[in-house]
């Protein structure tokens, strides 16, 4: 509706409340308009601006319930009860109390706190309701559960056909209710065609699935018997469909028109009957890869019976003929020629259509019914940018889709393009144009986790495989090119990264490659062989891999962490936080010490350097790494040159042994917020490093930590600080700053910060050669660090701002660009050949070490690169933007330790006269040294080992 969608446009733009008020109100509806109207804009956009307006403050909900009381009123009762449970409820509250009440007080807040957990559902007699708020208050009928609120969670998992039958397996369950066993529990799965068409019952059993319990949202609720095996045999769907095409067969010939058979297609609905509670839902959801592509049935008579999913992943069945089918293609000089069978009709005219664009076609008799010869000009369908769908339209019928039938199909290489004749995922012929792409014939894995892809891909040249995830982040394998066709060998459990082997991360990654132009070209799956793809994970080392044919024919490779049953889902993950880890926190300590880096995102940083400095002081304790994702392995002694005998110990983030040692372990050291479960223990010490000197705001001085109510930030934060035992600190100037930013009132240790202590080491120019190496530069090349911070409003930017082509140009061959990005900002798109992408090297200290000049913004990076005494540049192009959003501690124009430059030209002009510059700003950027950085002198690391950990 129209109207409906105006008032969603509202709320998208953040417009005043007083504009959706007066577009609520209009008038202009019917009444059954404004039924489906008011239903539709309480649940939606209506229910979440009330969401926000509560948790904005009482002048916000002061004004919501004022402006929206008197349309309350109006709307109908049957609308207001069928609403779901926690808005029905909500806008009774809005209705019925008193304005001040609602504003000054807490039931709306009490409300939408409840409602945003997972569902809490209570059975009172046969009759299921919410566990809600204000129950004492308010008509028990108020909170029962109705449709609205029973909505089937469903996944499909397997779609096969067995013996003729159709086999659909998967599971379904009403969230919060739970299903431990067969009693009282059933499923059927019904199929609804249009209209008078009777629905069709497929035969279905409740199975024992356990892995809908661990997969679910809601903690404390059992799924184990909520999987479901239904059967259905093709002849339900066969008289169906014969009965309709008898009736429009009727209809036509009353027109005078020929007969046509056409497809039928029934809907997918699965029916509940849980402990009293009935619910009707639509089939959806078909888990990643063999399940989005399931195969069709032949008839006899030329009619198919296929499986299919919706563009909003809803199961859907089609008895289907085929009309048309393709027989040939063949390059005629500048044409492609179609050859299509219309089988049992003899066509005389019609015309051919690919997608919007209909062409002339030949039409001829033959024996069995007419041959058609499509004639496609090459270069016209070179110059189309997407495929089209092949349908034939003999005078007087409705078009027929043309399906691939028993034809090959085809790839015509015209320079560095290709024409492909394919099927789609419900067999219907597709022809597209577009630079020729690596198609994937064959995947096999070894025992070692190698992974080997083969396939055809037409022309010459090096080319590689680009892995990328959403991320933005790519890992490249070189492919091996001959006779058209490619080979590569990649493990994706040891990826190369500057020198040593890393996992790939938990994700989806696509695989694309680059042609000659530059063009990204992605890879497909030859449709020959995605009945045999192997699509079963490999384990490695505790994480699995998969490779998958999804959206039909386009690979990607999977990785996730092979987690124990025990330890997934919300049902998993409450046992861990309420029972396991409180049990664990109340045995007695470990003489161990736990790091904390970046979440367990990387070894780096002032955790790996204290650590570092216990282990070369042959500390004999027990040292535990927490690893998220497989992100590192922590060196041992050994792997340190440190000639003892001491290896840590790994423990991956979320397990239950991540539980174990924060709760038993003497020292915790971290850079960075620890979990939320995390409660330190008074015998325990937790020493917070953080990870840079304040530079923009942080803490309880950004704008969204000031509002009322206080937003869960502010309280997750005032619960961590209380925590701490220690925290580190690079300079005096910094330590005020963090004490008003994080609510601290405990100990704080000025003694600089121990990552960088190797900036000063007496062996830093050999480490900095050994670093060079891993980077494949040269040692006498002069290195520029590119290091900006992160935008909050721009996150998913991967422009490189500065101009590095210009760069190139002016400074010559003797310079090489590092460009590092933030790891809460998009992936760099780094233009090849003119700069090293090194966003993922493992250690920003090493980069530290090497660059010749550094180039930032707004980042504490510019702290820690000032202890080496090389030059620094500003490059603030969004100074204003910056410090207006974010906000700033320091004074850049009176303070940095260079002038601030705004356009990259700026900076290209600098680094060509960079040591004049340093010349001249010397005392300047002493003045920032002296007064940021008056410790970073080598031996923070051994400044705070001897104040924690020695007795």
């Amino acid at each position: 509706m129209d109207r409906l969608r105006a008032v969603q446009d509202l709320c998208d733009r953040g417009e005043p409340l007083e504009s959706i008020a007066t577009a609520v109100l209009a008038e202009g509806l019917t009444p059954a308009q404004r039924r489906r109207f008011d239903a539709g804009v309480l649940a939606g956009p209506l229910g979440s601006r009330l969401d926000l307006a509560v948790k904005r403050g009482a002048a916000r909900r002061r004004e919501f319930v004022t402006l929206f009381k008197p349309y309350l009123a109006g709307v109908d009762e049957r609308v207001k009860r069928d609403l779901p449970v926690a808005r029905r409820i909500a806008f009774h509250l809005v209705e019925h109390r008193d304005v001040d009440d609602l504003a000054d007080g807490d039931a709306l807040q009490k409300l939408t706190a409840a409602a945003a957990e997972p569902s809490r559902r209570v059975r009172r007699r046969l009759r299921w309701y919410a566990n809600l708020p204000l129950q004492d208050e308010l008509p028990e009928a108020m909170y029962r559960l109705r449709a609205s609120d029973l909505i089937p969670m469903t996944q499909v998992e397997d779609i096969s056909w067995s013996q003729g039958r159709l086999r659909v397996s998967g599971h379904a369950y009403l969230a919060g209710l739970s299903v431990r066993g067969p009693r009282f529990n059933r499923a059927t799965v019904v199929l609804r065609g249009p209209r008078w068409l009777p629905p069709v019952r497929l035969r279905t059993r409740r199975v024992f699935h356990p892995e809908a319990t661990h997969g679910a949202d809601e903690p404390g609720c059992n799924y184990d018997w909520s999987g479901f095996v239904a059967e259905l045999s093709p002849w339900p769907l066969r008289w169906r469909g014969g009965v309709r095409s008898l009736v429009h067969g009727v209809r036509r010939m009353l027109r005078h028109r020929a007969t046509v058979p056409d497809t039928t297609t029934w809907r997918a609905e699965i029916v509940i009957w849980s402990r009293g509670a009935r619910a009707t839902g639509l089939l959806r959801g078909p888990s990643i890869g063999r399940t989005e592509r399931p195969a069709g049935l032949g008839l006899p008579g030329g009619w198919w019976v296929r499986p299919v999913w919706t563009s909003d992943r809803a199961l859907q069945i089609a008895l289907q003929p085929t009309r048309a089918e393709l027989t040939g293609v063949r390059l005629d000089g500048d044409r492609l020629e179609l050859t299509v069978f219309l089988p049992g009709r003899s066509e005389g005219r019609g015309q051919a259509r690919l997608d919007g664009h209909r062409m002339s076609a030949e039409f001829t008799a033959v024996e069995g019914g007419t041959r058609v010869v499509v004639p496609l000009a090459v270069d016209s369908l070179l110059q189309e940018r997407d495929g089209g769908r092949l349908w034939i339209e003999p005078k007087g019928d409705p078009a027929a889709p043309v399906m691939i039938g028993e034809a090959e199909e085809s790839r015509t290489v015209v320079g560095d393009r290709e024409i492909t004749v394919l099927g789609d995922r419900r067999d219907r012929v597709i022809v597209s144009a577009h630079r020729i792409r690596p198609v994937i014939s064959s995947a096999t894995w070894d025992d070692q986790g190698v992974l080997t892809l083969e396939g055809s891909y037409p022309g010459s040249g090096a080319a590689e495989l680009t892995l990328r995830n959403r991320g933005g982040v790519t890992h490249t394998v070189p492919m091996e090119r001959a006779e058209g066709r490619f080979s590569l060998r990649f493990t994706p459990s040891a990826m190369p990264r500057f020198g040593e082997a890393a996992a790939l991360g938990s994700g989806t990654w696509s695989m694309t490659t680059r042609a000659s132009s530059g063009e990204v070209v992605p890879f497909r799956v030859d449709h020959a062989a995605l009945a045999t793809l192997d699509e079963e994970p490999r384990i490695r080392e505790g994480r699995a891999y998969r490779l998958l044919s999804t959206r039909f024919d386009v690979p990607v490779l999977t990785v996730a962490e092979d987690r124990p049953d025990d330890e997934k889902g919300a049902g998993g993950l409450y046992a861990l936080q309420r029972s396991f880890y409180p049990a664990e926190r109340a045995r007695e300590l470990d003489e161990a010490t736990v790091y904390v880096a970046y979440d367990g995102r990387q070894y780096e940083g002032n955790v790996r350097a204290i650590y570092e400095e216990l282990v070369r002081r042959g500390d004999d304790r027990e040292h535990v790494w927490v690893v998220k994702d497989g992100a590192f392995t922590p060196p041992g002694s050994a792997e340190l040159g440190f000639g003892s005998d001491i290896r840590p110990r790994v423990v991956r983030a979320g397990s239950r042994e991540h539980y174990a040692v924060l709760a038993r372990s003497r020292h915790v050291v971290t850079n960075g917020f620890l979990p939320q479960w995390f409660r330190a223990r008074e015998d325990q010490t937790v020493v917070q490093t953080w990870h840079g000197s304040p530079l923009k705001r942080l803490g309880n001085d950004l704008p969204h930590m000031s509002r009322d109510p206080k937003p869960p930030a502010w309280h997750r934060q005032a619960v961590e600080v209380r925590g701490w035992d220690l925290l580190l600190s690079q300079s005096p100037w910094a330590t005020p700053i963090l004490r008003k930013a994080f609510g601290y009132q405990g100990e704080v240790l000025e003694t600089g910060f121990p990552r960088n202590d190797v900036l000063s080491a007496p062996d830093r120019d050999e480490l900095a050669a050994r670093v060079r190496r891993r980077l494949g530069v040269a040692q006498d090349t002069r290195l520029v660090l590119y290091a900006p911070t992160f935008r909050d409003y721009d996150r998913k930017s991967s422009t490189v701002k500065l101009d590095l082509k210009r760069a190139r140009q002016v400074l010559g061959p003797g310079h090489e660009f590092l460009i590092r990005a933030h790891p809460m900002q998009a992936a760099p798109n780094v233009p090849e050949g003119l700069g090293l992408d090194v966003t993922a090297y493992p250690d920003v200290t090493d980069l530290l070490l090497v660059a010749d000049v550094l180039v930032t913004d707004y980042s504490s990076i510019m702290f820690d690169f000032a202890a080496t005494g090389r030059p620094i540049l500003l490059f603030t192009h969004d100074l204003q933007r910056y410090s207006g959003k974010r906000g700033l501690y320091l004074d850049l124009a009176a303070e940095a330790p260079s002038p601030l430059l705004t356009t990259s030209a700026d900076v290209v002009e600098a680094l060509k006269s960079i040591d004049t510059l340093a010349a001249v700003h010397a005392e300047r950027y002493e003045r920032f040294r002296s007064l940021y950085v008056p410790r970073d002198d080598g031996k923070a690391a051994a400044r705070l080992v001897d104040h924690v950990f020695t007795p």
